[in-house]
């Protein structure tokens, strides 16, 4: 990066758990700022904000707070991010959307650096942050295709609950504790809160995250299936999913079955590869009961991977575990590295 340039970068969302991973990533990552500007809804505008021990002012996000903006990092909801995005263009910002809102635009990239930085080549004004789970898995996937090929994904994903935002987690520490004291209690969030019902998540698993569409599968599956090819740059690349809410706060976990093209790898071939891949950890030692969970994974940037191992009955197929911190690699670090690479290809 040019750390003698610094940069005008704008954080939409700047109140919301992402947008506060976002402030602390830019400040951990010693992003090369000139100013930056914090923007949110007109009811959290006001609120102070601590960047390098410096209070920032929030404030309400409108269509001219963009000019002299570089770069912005939005995290406010797909309806923010169509309504503000294309004024933040025409003020001349980069925008980093971490919303579905432009994830499947054919003129968007949609990018995990690890895996196709260069498609940030092909940028309009706008790129796009993937879905959590996508981020992971594709991730721990890359080095397999590019190495071996790969013809099918089968993904279960258990995931965190802050994955639907801080009252979700609010809710399971709620209802965790009225159980525990034997207390009614009344689910109004998960697993979507404007779906008709809700239920409980404290103590239990629910395979439903968002909306079903026609075919079944919940919106957040088709996000995995759809995105996953896009980013991979592989439309005959076969997936599926089955996306879980699991009382856990931070950190999702996937249990990923895949088939590779080349049926002489070995387990060990895959460890090695991946022990080498850029942004995994690998963690793999079942003798010692050494494998990925989700609580050693929170506030780190990686993806942790083990439990790699062959198909006892398809010779190409293999079955590995990933975890990750859902708020980091998940959404606010993949968008600031996003912003870095943009940086050290010299497209900003």
């Amino acid at each position: 990066m040019d750390q003698l340039k610094g940069y005008n970068v704008a954080v939409v969302g700047a109140t919301g758990a992402v947008g506060q991973q976002m402030i602390k990533t830019l400040e951990s990552r010693d992003f090369p700022i000139s100013t930056l500007t914090l923007l949110s809804s007109k009811r959290s505008a006001g609120t102070k904000v601590l960047y390098k021990d410096k209070e920032i002012v929030v404030q309400e996000a409108t269509p001219e707070s963009f000019k002299g903006i570089d770069i912005a990092l939005f995290s406010a909801g797909g309806g923010v991010s169509k309504e503000l995005a294309p004024h933040a263009v025409r003020h001349g910002a980069i925008v980093v959307d971490n919303t579905s809102a432009f994830r499947m635009d054919k003129d968007v990239p949609l990018v995990v650096p690890e895996v196709n930085e260069e498609d940030l080549r092909n940028h309009n004004g706008i790129i796009a942050n993937p879905n959590c789970s996508t981020i992971q898995m594709v991730v721990a996937l890359q080095p397999l295709k590019e190495k071996y090929g790969l013809s099918k994904v089968l993904v279960s994903t258990y995931q965190a609950v802050s994955g639907s935002g801080a009252a979700a987690v609010e809710e399971l520490n709620s209802q965790t504790q009225a159980i525990l004291n034997n207390e009614a209690f009344e689910p109004k969030i998960l697993p979507v809160k404007s779906d008709k019902k809700h239920y409980q998540i404290a103590f239990n698993a629910v395979p439903q995250i968002d909306v079903f569409t026609e075919n079944g599968f919940t919106y957040e599956e088709m996000k995995m299936i759809n995105e996953t090819k896009k980013i991979m740059h592989a439309e005959d690349l076969k997936v599926a999913a089955t996306c879980v809410r699991i009382p856990v706060a931070t950190g999702h976990s996937e249990s990923i079955y895949f088939e590779l093209d080349n049926d002489q790898v070995t387990a060990s071939e895959i460890k090695e590869l991946l022990q080498v891949s850029p942004g995994i950890v690998l963690q793999d030692d079942p003798n010692n009961q050494i494998y990925p969970m989700p609580a050693d994974c929170v506030g780190s940037n990686d993806v942790f991977v083990g439990r790699i191992r062959q198909d006892l009955d398809v010779k190409n197929g293999f079955h590995m575990w990933v975890v990750s911190d859902n708020l980091l690699k998940g959404a606010a670090w993949n968008s600031v590295q996003i912003a870095e690479s943009l940086i050290k290809l010299g497209l900003v």
